[in-house]
């Protein structure tokens, strides 16, 4: 990164206060030479991370663009004189069209579905920028998909992290390796869980710029992390590619288009040219004019023929050192925990039953074990919810993924039943290696009731033909906490002992106002209460019983009378 903060320095413009601004908030945030993942831990900046790092954030931390904003505002006032120095500045504050509008359209969506994230357009921007540089400039279709796929290096431990297959090569035509894919870099385990349709096409597609925005802003939008925040948003920013040098081009890029940005035609942006690993070609990407390790576009010269041959080093003792290994051939890559998972296996995980709406009070226990059955700590648990349920992880995730602890034992997040009732399964793999995942099933059993009372004591009477003066209100409870959203059915039975619906006496009406005297499909409100409709009466006279029944076994019986109205007897006549 100092090579690319050099070459803007010696185009001869100052540092804008947008850097300064940057790099303060996140000095503020954080201790020098320090990042925090997305769990909240401090790790070194800029080391190569581990496997398990890398394989849990969005590209696996595999390159990205390094190229600065121009040094001028992107709204240059009219009578700013053009800078001959930049004159890409314009095209640089642009972003194409399509581009533009899929990260509009993830704002609002996340804004709708997590209004406490505060997730600006403009970070995806920021990261659409740094990642494929908009997307090769805006080379899309009308429906958001790149014209040709944008695949990153194979993360094969050489050079960049060593992530192996985890799609079978069906989003970047590896199966050996995991690459980064599409315009915002997913790599394909991670695109597994938080890929989204963001065009409503039907299909999660990381090649396609509509999807990508909306999986990258509920990425960004988990953990509870609020984007507002100067903290929240350095930890979310991380958790993307857990680099230092990666954030303060992120937050350069977020301030300079908060400045200001216009819309261009799709396929007319500027494309980056120096990456953060030098000039290496990713596949389906510009290569960088520049030589590998000049930065400055010029071949090295070669050695003059006079020079004298290097001798080898020496050691203490005079004798040569062993020669270094030869960059050809890489040095073997160490085994980390998760290589050495065989298999997963329960950690003493209760019965999982919730009622709908409720959170789980148990919560999932997985165990990492080597072939031999010993624990592995430091091992990344994928949680994730399969199949069609409304059901999540507390804060309203689909997937969540743990760390194991020094005894192996990953726990997952509480889960939150949803309104579908039935049999959830959550299924947990290693995150990083192919072993057969292990499924829990979870039961949401329906909103129930154990408590019904009527709200007030008054008397339903009613003349025959006539209607009911006051209402049947009811309150439902459960274990005496309100009853919310809770089915019930009012039925006018024939007795106490003889539930069925009687045939004669008061009556409810149907939509085509015909006499029904058994109501199903009711449900209490918000607030546990249930107004039942208008009742009326026949010409039967008498004393007759409703029944309210609840999802649950609560029953209520009411009295209801019909009577022929009092009439005063009148006055005797005087005697003579």
């Amino acid at each position: 990164m100092a090579a690319h903060f050099g070459r803007r320095l010696r185009k001869g413009a100052a540092t804008t206060a947008v850097a300064a601004a940057a790099v303060a908030a996140l000095s503020a945030s954080q201790a020098p030479g320090v990042t925090v993942d997305d769990h909240g831990r401090q790790t070194s900046a800029d080391t190569t991370p581990s496997p398990d790092e890398a394989a849990s954030s969005a590209t696996g931390n595999s390159p990205y663009y390094t190229d600065l904003p121009p040094l001028k505002s992107p709204n240059p006032s009219p009578s700013a004189s053009a800078d001959p120095d930049t004159p890409a500045g314009a095209a640089e504050a642009g972003i194409p069209a399509t581009v533009l509008d899929a990260y509009k359209k993830a704002e609002a969506a996340l804004r709708a579905k997590k209004p406490a994230c505060n997730l600006p357009w403009q970070l995806l921007a920021a990261i659409g920028r740094v990642e494929s540089g908009q997307a090769r400039g805006g080379r899309v279709s009308a429906d958001g998909t790149t014209l040709s796929p944008i695949i990153g290096p194979q993360l094969d431990g050489n050079g960049f992290a060593l992530i192996k297959d985890t799609d079978n090569g069906v989003y970047d035509g590896n199966s050996r390796y995991d690459n980064a894919v599409g315009p915002m870099q997913f790599i394909p385990s991670t695109w597994a869980w938080a890929g989204r349709d963001g065009n409503g096409d039907g299909r999660e597609d990381p090649n396609n710029i509509y999807d990508a925005a909306l999986a990258a802003g509920h990425y960004l939008c988990r953990n509870g992390w609020d984007l507002s925040d100067q903290s929240d948003l350095n930890r979310a920013i991380l958790s993307y590619n857990n680099s230092t040098d990666y954030l303060n081009t992120v937050l350069r890029w977020l301030e300079y288009y908060r400045k200001g940005t216009h819309e261009i035609p799709d396929g007319t942006g500027t494309l980056p040219s120096d990456r953060s690993d030098d000039g290496t070609r990713r596949p389906g990407t510009t290569p960088s004019p520049s030589t590998p390790g000049t930065g400055n576009g010029t071949k090295p010269e070669k050695p003059s023929g006079n020079s004298p041959s290097p001798k080898p080093p020496t050691s203490p003792g005079g004798s040569p050192s062993k020669p270094p290994t030869s960059p050809s051939t890489p040095p073997e890559t160490p085994q980390t925990p998760t290589d050495t998972v065989d298999h997963l296996e329960d950690a003493g995980t209760a019965k999982l039953t919730a009622m709908a709406g409720d959170a789980f009070t148990k919560r999932i226990s997985t165990r990492a074990e080597t072939e031999s059955g010993k624990s592995v700590a430091k091992v990344r648990i994928r949680f994730t919810l399969v199949g069609d349920t409304d059901t999540t992880f507390a804060g309203g995730e689909r997937v969540a993924t743990v760390v194991t602890n020094s005894s192996g034992v990953a726990v997952a997040p509480a889960l939150q039943a949803g309104e579908k009732t039935g049999t959830v399964t959550v299924r947990a793999t290693v995150a990083g290696r192919t072993v057969p995942g292990l499924d829990y099933r979870a039961t949401v059993t329906e909103r129930a009731a154990d408590t019904l009372v009527r709200t007030d004591d008054t008397k339903l009477t009613c003349v025959p033909g006539g209607e009911f003066a006051d209402p049947v209100v009811v309150k439902a409870t459960y274990d005496g906490a309100v009853a919310d959203k809770v089915a019930a059915t009012a039925t006018l039975v024939k007795s106490a002992d003889d539930p069925t619906a009687n045939d004669k006496g008061p009556y409810f009406k149907d939509a085509d106002g015909k006499p029904v005297r058994t109501l199903g499909g009711l449900t209490t409100d918000a607030d546990g209460l249930l107004k039942l409709p208008q009742l009326y009466a026949d010409d039967t006279t008498g004393t007759f019983l409703l029944r309210i029944t609840t999802a649950g076994g609560a029953t209520l019986t009411v009295e209801l009378t019909v009577a022929a109205a009092e009439t005063s007897s009148p006055s005797p006549s005087p005697s003579a």
